[in-house]
């Protein structure tokens, strides 16, 4: 019994210390940023992603890199404190088509390997067709 006692207390004396401290990064929508299908005539395709420092150290964002020039990430200048949220604004370009990038958020988090975040960009950017007048003429004479 007293061995017992002795392993469980060993078992919760390593996890407390194993525990993580530091700055944390907690994004409060996902690490996906869905355009959905929109129009490159009414969006102008900036899309912002919030953040938290859930950790207890200042969050320092060092670098947001994208795969293409077509996507261009903003970080925050300031260290973000504990408890403190701030947010990455993202602006792609709406080339017609599907929407299929990353953004690499590279931090001082330890709740993430080397700090390094993945963001994915989903979505597609679709062209309004124009509709010809006369062909609207043909279809209402054709009723």
């Amino acid at each position: 019994m007293k061995r017992a006692l002795f392993l469980l207390a060993a078992v919760i004396a390593t996890s407390v210390g194993f525990a993580q401290t530091g700055p944390k990064i907690e994004f409060i929508s996902g690490t996906t940023v869905d355009y959905g299908k929109v129009s490159k005539d009414s969006d102008n395709g900036v899309r912002v992603v919030e953040f938290k420092n859930t950790g207890n150290a200042p969050l320092i964002i060092t670098d947001v890199k994208s795969t293409c020039g077509c996507t261009v990430p903003s970080k925050p200048k300031e260290p973000i404190m504990p408890g403190k949220s701030d947010k990455i604004e993202i602006k792609y370009n709406m080339n017609p088509g599907p929407i299929r990038k990353t953004i690499t958020v590279e931090s001082n988090a330890v709740n993430y390997p080397e700090g390094r975040i993945p963001l994915k960009i989903t979505g597609e950017v679709i062209v309004k067709q124009e509709v010809n007048v006369l062909e609207k003429k043909k279809s209402i004479l054709n009723q």
